[in-house]
């Protein structure tokens, strides 16, 4: 095959095949410095550390209603990570802020997702940091569809995952290395269910592929792992507070076997926010009438949480 020229090789590389170009509504790459609505441009270097040793970080922001959801929460988080990775970004924390909503701004809905990645940058195919001259940060808008009633009503099944919960040093970090929670999702897929769930060598309840887990228990407290052995998920931490006010909240280990006396289980995500789990490891969770059913915690705690984040969110 002979060398193409820059035209050519630009012309083939837009003509090629780019499934999920038509989510992006627009990105911005600080290496260029503009916003983009054209998803076929989307591009990461190959040598960006991100893409070859997963090293970086990445945040899953939610906007309903032209608001971004946790939007300082999130930006605390990246935060915490970038100091825990060495990570600078490339322009100041308030900067970044800004180009998180326009970019949101630029996608043009009232309801999308945000991605946004902070990387060690381009440089070289080796492991060392110090190959990178400057980090990278890409944001990205994508669409997305709200969750039905349906959905809320019916619940989720989860069941025992055989990957364990990351390393406690790893654990609090959202970084892009994520190939044990793609060995859980592809778990989940392969047993016809809908969300896997790590346990530690005693016991102890970790989290889900991309969520947060917790329970109701049989003193009706809502009860979370320690959130220093798993990642301190933005709407967990608000459910929590807002939980607060009503019910007694709990963080600490929570063992597999409570979940057969729990009252409800509970899955958090900044998409979906809290959802039931009715059934885990084939039995269903619960009691009485509301036995393999979502419970009133987590239909009070939808709600709840959807107004305290369009109340809080940051307009764009």
């Amino acid at each position: 095959m002979e060398a193409s020229d820059r035209e050519q090789y630009l012309e083939a590389l837009l003509a090629a095949p780019r499934p999920g170009t038509d989510k992006v509504l627009a990105f911005y790459d600080q290496r260029v410095g503009r916003i983009c609505t054209d998803g076929r441009l989307l591009f990461v270097p190959l040598d960006d550390h991100l893409c070859h040793r997963g090293d970086g970080l990445f945040e899953s922001i939610c906007c309903r209603g032209r608001r971004v959801f946790a939007l300082p929460a999130h930006l605390a988080r990246l935060r915490e990570g970038a100091a825990a990775l060495a990570i600078t970004p490339p322009c100041p924390w308030e900067e970044l802020r800004e180009r998180i909503l326009d970019v949101a701004r630029a996608g043009g809905r009232d309801h999308c997702d945000v991605r946004v990645f902070l990387s060690r940058g381009p440089g070289g195919f080796g492991i060392s940091p110090a190959e990178c001259p400057a980090a990278g940060l890409y944001i990205v808008a994508l669409a997305s569809h709200l969750p039905t009633e349906e959905y809320y009503r019916k619940g989720l099944t989860a069941f025992t995952s055989a990957i364990p919960p990351k390393q406690e040093y790893l654990a609090r970090i959202k970084n892009t290395n994520y190939l044990p929670n793609v060995f859980m999702a592809a778990e989940a897929r392969e047993k016809g269910m809908d969300v896997a769930v790590t346990f530690d060598e005693e016991g102890r309840m970790g989290e889900a592929a991309i969520a947060n887990i917790g329970i109701v228990d049989a003193e009706g407290r809502l009860r979370s792992p320690e959130i220093r052995r798993i990642l301190p998920g933005t709407t967990l931490l608000a459910a929590l507070r807002l939980a607060a006010e009503r019910m007694p909240v709990l963080e600490g280990p929570i063992h597999r076997d409570e979940i057969a006396h729990a009252r409800e289980m509970l899955l958090f995500t900044s998409a979906t926010l809290c959802v039931a789990v009715t059934h885990f490891d084939g039995r269903a969770v619960g009691e009485g009438e509301n036995r393999g059913r979502p419970g009133p915690v987590a239909l009070w705690l939808k709600d709840a949480l959807l107004e305290h984040m369009l109340a809080t969110g940051t307009p764009y």
